[in-house]
């Protein structure tokens, strides 16, 4: 299947795109399976009430990562990407207090939270550790359907048929569509080699198979916008982050002081990362205040390409428009990579997956608007995502605030690292981009699963809440 550049980078809410983004997607398409009526049921039987049931990571850690509110907001017909902030509190209120449900262009449906939303940390659904049940009941409570959505990062949401089609495809499929169909990195750099093109080059032509070349840049700007006003929103707040950890904000102190310096210009060796960081939390920040954020490629990993991109505009002279879509397109060709032939997913392969690509992805981006060829560019994501092989999702309080805020800062910090040695380098190395996406699957696959966005093991134990 071909990944476009706007299925990595999608624009909705934190804090998380598995379990806040994926469960109200969820949620919508439930909704659209009741309405169609598309499934066997009694003749003049109606649907009186709706059950969720959530499993795996999504029970363990749903409350901190906001997964019982996007349950709630995405059965009340409400779209990560449309979704108004400032109005969820009001409407989750009132599904409280009403104990009901009553989404556009549907009867009303009973709905207590308290006992139709249930944490099911016992049982684990076989397809993903993202699993989640929703169920329809008559007046008698008796089911009248049920159906299972696994929700597999980034925001990407498959139903159990979808999954287990996929699973018995061993090798993904070619995609005949599309003028560069590569499915792995190798492929990608044999089409780079035979066709002279860039990897953005090479990108662009695939996705203006879908749409116009205005329609596409327009597109890639507006992604750009969303992750621009993200990092503006979070250098301007303050305060204590919600969800009880009592974490404060510290994006708008940082910048404060590195605009202090800029201005009597003080000697920093460190400047070129303390503005990496700042603009990585910015982002994060916001995340997991639940504001708007873009998955790049995850909610948890959503401050890395930011903050790169944000970095080449600040410290490059040359930096320009065009610059930031090949960045984007070249970024968004890397993750696809590691997505079709491993996880994005931190509850599957812990945050290797998350942040781990996300830093692949960034530090592809910035070496190719900084010149690097094909061979540079990859060696450039290789050594981004080498270096976060076995990095564990253990969030403290199930929250998406410590260690993932500052995480994200390391990994622009990374990224920018290897971008800097691929591009002095002529593009020879000696593991494969390719051998090191394969061994961040395996790894995930071997990691125990307290690791792996579960708050079962690591800081999230041995970290006391405060």
């Amino acid at each position: 299947m071909f990944l476009s550049v706007f299925d990595l980078y999608k624009i909705g809410i934190g804090p998380s795109s598995s379990h806040t983004m994926g469960p109200m997607t969820a949620g919508g398409q439930f909704l659209d399976e009741l309405k169609n009526g598309q499934w066997p049921r009694p003749t003049g039987v109606k649907v009186h009430r709706l059950r969720v049931h959530l499993h795996g990571s999504l029970a363990f850690t749903g409350i901190g990562h906001a997964t019982d509110r996007a349950v709630i907001l995405g059965l009340c017909g409400l779209l990560p990407a449309t979704v108004d902030p400032n109005e969820m509190d009001a409407l989750l209120e009132k599904v409280k207090q009403t104990k009901t449900l009553a989404p556009e262009g549907h009867p009303i449906y009973r709905f207590d939270p308290a006992m139709d939303l249930i944490m099911d940390r016992r049982t684990a659904l076989p397809g993903h550790a993202n699993g989640m049940a929703f169920e329809a009941y008559d007046v008698d409570d008796r089911l009248l359907l049920r159906r299972i959505f696994y929700s597999i990062g980034g925001g990407f949401v498959v139903t159990e048929e979808e999954l287990e089609s996929a699973k018995t495809r061993t090798v993904p499929k070619a995609d005949h569509s599309v003028p560069f169909p590569f499915k792995n990195a190798a492929q990608m750099m044999s089409m780079a080699k035979e066709s002279g093109l860039s990897i953005a080059e090479m990108k662009r032509r695939n996705e203006e198979m879908f749409m116009s070349r205005a329609d596409l840049d327009a597109g890639l700007d507006r992604i750009w916008s969303a992750m621009r006003s993200c990092i503006d929103r979070g250098l301007e707040q303050e305060g204590i982050m919600p969800g009880g950890l009592k974490v404060k904000r510290r994006a708008r102190y940082l910048h404060d002081r590195l605009q202090e310096e800029w201005r009597q210009n003080r000697i920093n060796p460190l400047l070129a990362n303390d503005w990496l960081s700042v603009y990585a939390m910015a982002v994060n920040e916001e995340n997991a205040a639940g504001g708007r954020v873009v998955t790049a490629p995850t909610n948890g990993a959503a401050g890395v390409v930011p903050a790169v991109l944000r970095y080449y505009l600040h410290f490059h002279e040359d930096a320009d428009q065009d610059g930031i879509r090949d960045f984007l397109l070249t970024s968004a060709a890397i993750g696809g990579i590691v997505k079709t032939n491993a996880s994005i997913s931190g509850a599957e392969v812990g945050c290797q997956g998350e942040v781990g690509s996300a830093s692949a992805m960034a530090a592809a981006g910035l070496a190719a608007v900084l010149g690097g060829t094909p061979e540079q560019i990859e060696n450039a994501a290789e050594i981004a995502l080498e270096h976060h092989l076995g990095m564990t999702c253990d969030p403290v309080a199930g929250l998406v605030q410590v260690p993932c805020i500052e995480r994200n800062a390391l990994g622009a910090v990374k990224a920018v690292t290897a971008a800097s040695l691929a591009v002095k380098g002529d593009g020879t190395h000696f593991v494969p981009l390719d051998a090191c996406i394969e061994t961040m699957r395996q790894t995930g696959m071997d990691m125990n699963e307290r690791y792996k966005e579960t708050s079962l093991g690591g800081l999230a134990v041995n970290v006391v809440e405060c």
